[in-house]
């Protein structure tokens, strides 16, 4: 197989998985994410620190999230936002470039 294929299979793969892991909570209403629960390893999809799940390197870290029966997710002693820091926050908007003297 050429690279450029290979290359492309790659790309196509990784992003119907990204795809896949930003879907499973919207399957079915009576689920939420609930952030703070996963367990190192037991996490639904990835972060700032990495992109997938099972990734968690710690318990209850508060960027990691599970998938959790709606109504469940605080009585457990989650959150349902993402703490600061979540990759899926969008960035700062940049400053527009002002030339000098303008």
């Amino acid at each position: 197989m050429k690279t450029s294929k290979v290359l492309v299979s790659s790309a196509l793969a990784g992003l119907l998985a990204a795809g896949a892991c930003l879907d499973a909570s919207a399957q079915s209403g009576a689920t939420e994410k609930c952030y703070g629960v996963a367990k190192k390893g037991q996490n639904d999809c990835g972060t700032a620190s990495h992109s997938c799940s099972g990734k968690a390197t710690k318990d209850n870290d508060p960027v990691e999230w599970k998938t959790v029966a709606k109504g469940t997710c605080e009585k457990m002693g989650g959150k349902l936002t993402a703490a600061a820091g979540d990759a899926k926050k969008a960035p700062p908007a940049e400053k527009p470039y002002v030339a000098p003297g303008g």
